[in-house]
């Protein structure tokens, strides 16, 4: 598998800032993209991120040795069926979907199998386009590969380092095991987070109380309610069966949960919520939340020698102290490389100020 002649069926947030990263690694890496807006071909033309100043075709991703499909899931799998007849022999095609069931049946159906393994790097935001691309998106978040039954492991093997020299930590996966899994970690929350809020919505009265009252946990567990509605209705459709089950566990989970109260079953109660507080402390997550307000902030960080101690030294030499500080591996959805956690409300703002005239960007939730 070669990283040569590279294109692009998309060239949005993920897509743009794969092409980025690729770009800075190799200069003499040919680049060809298309997209669903001209602008977006224009504006990479102009960066010097792409060989083409027009919107291409299929058959011009003939002589490609990689093709990324970074496209919404529907439109991959059309997308798919056009280049089962133009690709090369040798040619790899991926994808970045965050769902794998639909594409991978498609790609057995097409007989591509031999030409295709799935990705998913963990990584994104609220902001779409190639102006919001960077080529520090993709470093320390999670990037899971899903080879198909017939991939060589040295092909995989290539694809893991080519995703290491994106920055990202490659975790290889079967495509029905990350599609249950992500439906349990990722799109369940969001599930249980607009149920939530609609919940809410619907039982306030008119003075809106419960509105104006909403913070501490209510905000962090609502929080991706905010995500895009057209990109949870994408994910619910080429996710279901996934998303259905572990709903219908949940449901079980809550309807136990409702038993042990109208019962008043203290001991079974306590062992409920000890349960799963040991299981969430044991996660390696930088962001552990406790039960006082948290005082945090996101900051985008190059994967470079000395990143974290200049932003360190610089908060130290400014009196500002650090309570926590992590990697966030797991970044769909969310903005910011580190996290950084303060005693109080002031001394977060005060190092917002001094990162953000330092130059760095910051992000709050």
């Amino acid at each position: 598998m070669k990283f040569q002649n590279i294109g692009f069926i998309g060239l949005g947030l993920i897509g743009g800032s794969i092409a980025k990263k690729m770009k800075k690694n190799d200069k003499t890496v040919r680049i060809y993209a298309t997209a669903h807006h001209k602008e977006t071909i224009e504006e990479a033309y102009k960066e010097g991120l792409i060989e083409n100043d027009t919107l291409l075709p299929m058959e011009s991703f003939t002589d490609c040795d990689c093709i990324f499909l970074c496209a919404p899931v529907e439109h991959n799998i059309d997308y798919l069926r056009q280049l089962k007849g133009i690709i090369r022999e040798g040619c790899y095609i991926t994808d970045v979907g965050s769902t794998k069931t639909e594409i991978h049946e498609e790609v057995i159906r097409l007989g591509l199998e031999a030409h295709f393994i799935g990705g998913h790097p963990m990584t994104g935001s609220e902001k779409t386009g190639i102006l919001s691309a960077s080529e520090t998106l993709l470093e320390n978040a999670y990037y899971i590969i899903t080879p198909t039954a017939v991939t060589p492991q040295a092909d995989i093997d290539v694809f893991r380092d080519f995703v290491k020299s994106l920055g990202s930590i490659p975790l290889i996966l079967d495509y029905k095991a990350h599609d249950f899994s992500t439906a349990a970690i990722s799109h369940l929350p969001h599930m249980i987070a607009y149920s939530l809020v609609n919940l809410v919505c619907r039982t306030d009265d008119e003075k809106e109380t419960m509105k104006t009252i909403a913070a501490g946990g209510f905000k962090d567990i609502t929080r991706i309610a905010s995500s895009s509605p057209i990109m949870w209705e994408n994910i619910c459709t080429s996710n279901r069966e996934p998303i259905l089950e572990l709903m219908d566990r949940y449901v079980d989970i809550l309807k136990e949960l409702r038993g042990y109260i109208e019962e008043g079953d203290k001991q079974a109660l306590l062992s409920f919520f000890q349960n799963a507080k040991d299981y969430r402390d044991s996660m390696t997550l930088p962001s552990v939340k406790s039960q006082t307000t948290c005082y945090e902030l996101f900051a985008d960080l190059a994967d470079e020698t000395g990143g974290i101690a200049s932003i360190a030294q610089l908060l130290a030499d400014n009196a500002i102290n650090i309570k926590n500080i992590g990697i966030v591996n797991n970044r769909e959805y969310e903005e910011g490389i580190l996290h950084l956690e303060f005693p109080d409300e002031t001394m977060r703002d005060q190092a917002k100020i001094i990162l953000t005239e330092s130059g760095y960007t910051i992000h709050l939730r």
